[in-house]
């Protein structure tokens, strides 16, 4: 049975959870690929609210075996807490598996991150100060601490003393800060160990042979396509590959056994952090978008900064990604504008320009290019059907469908788990 990838089709933070949590019920396995606790999924469940940041959306899902990847960075502390605080609500997390691959979050990292954006100023990314960046830095600088690392303390230690020897000298020397002591970094990460051990295990071998069983595998990246690394709005993105050449590398899933990539896209467009974002409302709409939709990042508690949906985003995401299907959430966000504005191009130096720039200088200069759509005030809530949508809406799915190059598969109404619209069958 081959892989379903569902990632992110703009800056992050367009209800991943839901969609995965929809999928969850009819996959075996949901995977994490990237990212850390950066990352944020709400997930409604009856009444019940979740609030993930580390684990796999499918840990809510009974019977669905959850797996935090390779490509993923993991904070122990972080990862317990969050297992705890679901087992305490009757949630059941043993089935939970972690790559032995996946890189560990140490406490030095956490400081490195904060004191160098600190340091920037005015020039600041706007990470969430938890590590990530510095975490994938020491996995590309071949000084990182895998999970696996923390059942042999030998090399354990040779590795975080590695690590300090050149941490220490720039923390001292250029930022005035306490050096890190090897042995209490190397006593906390092995306090973490026995806790931990039960979920350890070779991913990349139990993902292939469940796909050689006919189990169906759905891989879920953090972030979103515009936040990637290589194909974000560099250097405003995270440290790791949200797209869907990440899932691979991410999983150790090959890609020929990828059959659907899904992507996310917000029926408007939101972004945490600095970084360019050409449909930005600074004004009225982008409060009420903001206000009605709840836009406040599950893992940071910022306010996300909110415009109309962006088409040139969409089909940037597409085209990078190989998108075979969207599932469009927070239509119902949008009711009660008369008149909708949809960025079909940009405009650059007096150009009219209908792909995204590759240059970062244009991109930072460029200016949406607006057609108008007309509104609806009906609730849609309760649709189950795209018949059950008011025409106008209707209308606005199938011209960002044509606009953004991909099909409309599914679409979020509302929070809860079952306010979907569902078109076309993912699997």
């Amino acid at each position: 049975m081959p892989a379903l990838v569902l990632l992110g089709a703009q800056w992050g933070d367009e209800g991943k959870g839901k969609a995965t949590d929809l999928l969850g019920g009819s996959v075996d396995y949901v995977v994490r690929y990237q990212g850390g606790n950066n990352a944020g999924h709400t997930v409604v469940v009856g009444d019940q609210t979740y609030a993930l940041h580390l684990l796999p959306s499918g840990i809510l899902t009974p019977g669905c075996v959850p797996v935090i990847g390779n490509g993923v960075v993991v904070d122990p502390s972080v990862l317990l807490s969050e297992l705890s605080g679901l087992n305490e609500r009757g949630v059941d997390t043993s089935k939970l598996l972690i790559s032995g691959n996946a890189h560990i979050i140490t406490p030095y990292n956490v400081t490195v991150d904060k004191v160098t954006e600190r340091f920037l100023g005015s020039r600041k990314i706007g990470t969430t100060g938890r590590g990530i960046g510095p975490t994938y830095a020491d996995k590309i600088n071949r000084v990182g601490i895998r999970v696996q690392d923390l059942y042999d303390e030998s090399i354990l230690t040779q590795k975080v003393e590695a690590a300090l020897d050149i941490k220490n000298q720039m923390l001292t020397k250029m930022y005035n800060r306490r050096a890190i002591a090897v042995g209490q970094v190397v006593e906390e990460l092995l306090g973490y160990a026995d806790r931990l051990q039960p979920y350890v295990a070779d991913t990349t071998l139990i993902l292939g042979d469940a796909l050689d069983h006919d189990r169906v595998v759905l891989l879920e990246g953090g972030q979103g396509t515009l936040l990637d690394i290589d194909h974000g709005t560099y250097p405003f993105v995270t440290s790791s590959n949200p797209t869907a050449g990440g899932a691979c590398t991410g999983s150790g899933i090959g890609p020929t056994k990828i059959s659907r990539v899904i992507g996310i896209l917000k029926a408007y467009t939101t972004r945490v952090g600095a970084g360019p974002f050409p449909t930005e409302l600074l004004d009225a709409d982008g409060e009420a978008l903001r206000r009605i939709g709840g836009e406040r990042g599950v893992t940071t508690g910022r306010d996300r900064r909110c415009g109309w949906f962006d088409a040139v985003i969409a089909r940037y995401a597409t085209r990078v990604n190989g998108l075979t299907d969207f599932f469009l959430t927070k239509l119902d966000v949008l009711t009660g504008w008369e008149q909708i504005p949809v960025c079909v191009a940009y405009e650059i130096d007096g150009k009219r320009v209908e792909e995204l720039p590759y240059s970062q200088t244009d991109f930072h200069h460029a200016k949406p290019v607006y057609e108008t759509l007309p509104g609806w005030s009906e609730d849609i809530t309760g649709a189950r059907s795209f018949s059950d949508l008011p025409k106008n809406a209707q209308g606005y799915v199938r011209a960002l469908e044509e606009m953004s190059g991909a099909q409309i598969s599914a679409i979020g109404v509302g929070p809860g788990r079952d306010e979907t619209v569902q078109i076309n069958s993912f699997l």
